[in-house]
C-alpha cells in the first residue's frame, strides 16, 4: 500500500535507465488527554530531522519549510502516562490560507514529512499550495517520530535477513522465529506497551490532536493508499470533526485481510500481464514476444536466484526476493514498466543493478546504504490492523496466492508461511469492517485508478460508498495520482474540492 513518495523516487530510475471546537477529550472514555489539545507548536528549520538521505534533501531543501515537534500519549486510555513525538513539517500557504492540509502517503510505514515536502515542488504553482498549509506528518513509530520502530540493522536487511512476511517467495518461518522478531522490535522500539499503540486507531487519534493545534475546527487531509484507511477510521472516529478528505488509491474497507490480500495479489498478476504485453510489443523483450508464456520466463529468471544469488558491485547479494521485490516496486507506475524490461534483460547476464535500484528507491535506502523504517514500521503497524492467522491458515492463505499470481510463485510450495504477528504481544484494534454506517459526514473524495495494482479499482468503489462521497474514476496504469504532475484533470479536481468543497459529477473520469 505504498504511494506517490515512493513513486517519485522510481521516476528517478527510469531517467537513470531509461480549529480548537470540540477539541476536548474523547467522551467515550473517562480518560482526558485535552492538555495535549492545548499544547503549542513551535516551529522551527528542519535540519536534524531526517533519517535517511532521500528525506534530508527533501526535507532541508527548501528553507520555507518548518518542523515542529507534536506530544501525544502513547496511550489514550492512560494520557498521564507515556508520551510519544509525532514529527511534522509545514509548507506554509504561498496566499491567502484556509488552514492546514494534513497529508499521509500510505505504506502504512511511510513518512508524512517527505511527502509534503515534495509536494510543496511539485504543486509550486497550484491553488492548494496557495490557500493551505502543506502538513506531512510521519504517524507514530515512523521515520523521525519517536521512538521509531526498529527491529533490524541495515546490514541485516542488505543481505535479505530482515524476515517480516513470507507470503511469497521461498523463505520460512518457525515458531522460535516469530518470538524473536517481536523481542528484537520491542527491544529497539521502545518495548513492548510502545509495539501495543502504533495501530491506526491510536494514529488518528493523533491527527485529531494535530488538527486542534494547528487551528483548525475541522479536518482538511489527503491520504493515499494506506492513508485512505487512515481518513476512512478518522471519519468514522469524528465524523463531526471533517471538513473534506481526498481518498486517494483506496483501501476497500468492507474487505478482511485474506480477502484483500488475494485481490491484491491478483491485481499484481493482471499489472504483470499487462506489463509483459507492452514487453512483448518491442524488440528483444526479455519476457518474450508471447505474453501468454511470460510468467513461465519470468520464473524461469527469477527462481535460479533462489539456490544462487547474484552478487552486485557493492558486494550485497541480489536474491530471489530482492528481484521480486524489484520487479513488484516497478509494476506501481507504468512510466517504470521499461527499467522492468531492463533489470530482466540484466540477470539473464548475472547482473542485476537495475532491479536493485528500482527496490533501493522504492525502500528509501540511500547511496550511504541507510535505510528508514518503512519496512518494520509496516510490519508493526499490521500487526495491530490486521487479522491473526494460525501456522494452517497461512500456509492456506499463501498457496491461494501462488495460485491467483503465478508470477510470485517460487516453485517451493507454500509450506512454512507463518504469520509474522503470531507472537505479537498484543491483539488487533482495527476490526472489520470499519468506515460503515457514518452519519453526519461531509461530502468525501475518492480516487481510484482502474489499472491500479496494489489497491484495485473496486475498492475505490466500496470506499466512496461506504462513506457517501464521490467517487474519481482514472484510466491508467498505476498506484495514486494526486499531488503528482501526471494529470492536471485529478489536479484540478482535487483542487476544487479542497478549496470550494465542490466534488466532481457522478461518473466523473479522468485520464493518466
Amino acid at each position: 500500500m505504498h504511494a506517490r513518495t515512493r513513486i517519485a523516487a522510481l521516476a528517478a530510475v527510469l531517467t537513470m535507465a531509461l480549529g480548537l471546537a470540540g477539541c476536548g477529550a474523547d467522551t467515550g472514555t473517562a480518560a482526558d488527554p485535552s492538555r495535549f489539545y492545548d499544547q503549542r507548536l513551535t516551529f522551527g528549520p528542519c535540519a536534524g530531522y531526517a533519517t535517511t538521505a532521500a528525506d534530508e534533501q527533501a526535507i532541508t531543501g527548501d528553507p520555507a519549510l518548518q518542523c515542529a515537534r507534536l506530544k501525544v500519549p502513547l496511550d489514550y486510555a492512560d494520557p498521564d502516562g507515556r508520551t510519544l513525538s509525532i514529527a511534522l513539517l509545514k509548507a506554509p500557504a504561498r496566499g491567502e490560507r484556509i488552514g492546514s492540509l494534513l497529508l499521509n502517503p500510505g505504506g502504512p510505514g511511510g513518512p508524512g514529512m517527505s511527502m509534503a515536502a515534495v509536494a510543496a515542488q511539485t504543486l509550486a504553482q497550484s491553488p492548494v499550495t496557495e490557500r493551505f498549509d502543506l502538513i506531512g506528518f510521519d504517524p507514530r513509530g515512523v521515520g523521525a517520530s519517536t521512538p521509531a520502530v526498529d527491529c533490524f540493522t541495515d546490514a541485516e536487511i542488505d543481505a535479505g535477513q530482515a524476515i517480516t512476511s513470507v507470503l511469497i517467495g521461498p523463505k520460512r518461518l518457525t515458531a522460535d522465529d516469530t518470538r524473536r522478531l517481536v523481542e528484537r522490535c520491542a527491544a529497539g522500539s521502545g518495548g513492548e506497551d510502545v509495539l501495543a499503540h502504533l495501530g491506526t486507531r491510536d494514529a488518528v487519534r493523533d491527527m485529531d490532536v494535530l488538527r486542534a493545534v494547528l487551528g483548525d475546527e475541522k479536518l482538511s487531509f489527503l491520504g493515499q493508499s494506506y492513508g485512505t484507511r487512515l481518513g476512512a477510521v478518522y471519519a468514522e472516529t469524528f465524523p463531526e470533526r471533517v471538513r473534506a478528505l481526498v481518498l486517494d488509491g483506496a483501501v476497500d474497507p468492507r474487505l478482511g485481510t485474506d480477502e484483500r490480500r488475494l485481490t491484491q495479489y491478483a491485481g499484481f498478476q493482471r499489472s504483470f500481464d499487462v506489463m509483459a504485453a507492452a514487453c512483448a510489443a518491442t524488440p528483444d523483450c526479455p519476457l518474450g514476444p508471447d505474453p501468454a508464456r511470460a510468467t513461465a520466463v519470468f520464473q524461469s529468471l527469477t527462481r535460479p536466484l533462489i539456490e544462487q544469488p547474484i552478487t552486485l558491485a557493492d558486494g550485497r547479494p541480489m536474491t530471489y526476493d530482492g528481484a521480486i521485490g524489484g520487479v513488484v516496486a516497478g509494476l506501481y507506475d507504468a512510466r517504470v514498466w521499461p527499467v522492468i524490461w531492463k533489470g530482466l534483460a540484466e540477470l539473464r547476464t548475472g547482473t542485476g543493478t537495475t532491479l536493485a535500484a528500482i527496490g533501493d528507491a522504492f525502500a528509501g535506502r540511500g547511496a550511504d546504504g541507510r535505510y528508514g523504517n518503512f519496512g518494520e514500521a509496516i510490519l508493526a503497524i499490521n500487526c495491530l490492523d490486521e487479522q491473526r492467522h494460525t501456522p494452517e491458515q497461512e500456509v492456506e492463505l499463501k498457496g491461494r496466492i501462488q495460485q491467483i499470481a503465478p508470477f510470485l510463485d517460487p516453485g517451493v510450495g507454500p509450506e512454512g508461511a507463518r504469520d509474522p504477528c503470531e507472537s505479537w504481544t498484543a491483539e488487533p484494534t482495527l476490526g472489520y469492517p470499519y468506515a460503515t454506517g457514518i452519519e453526519g459526514l461531509p461530502p468525501t473524495l475518492t480516487i481510484s485508478i482502474t489499472g491500479d495494482p496494489t489497491t484495485p479499482y473496486d475498492g475505490g468503489v466500496s470506499l466512496a460508498h461506504a462513506l457517501g462521497g464521490a467517487l474519481l474514476t482514472v484510466e491508467g496504469e498505476q498506484h495514486t495520482v494526486a499531488l503528482g504532475g501526471t494529470s492536471p484533470c485529478v489536479n484540478d479536481a482535487v483542487a476544487r474540492y479542497l478549496i470550494e468543497l465542490e466534488t466532481p459529477e457522478p461518473g466523473a473520469r479522468c485520464t493518466l
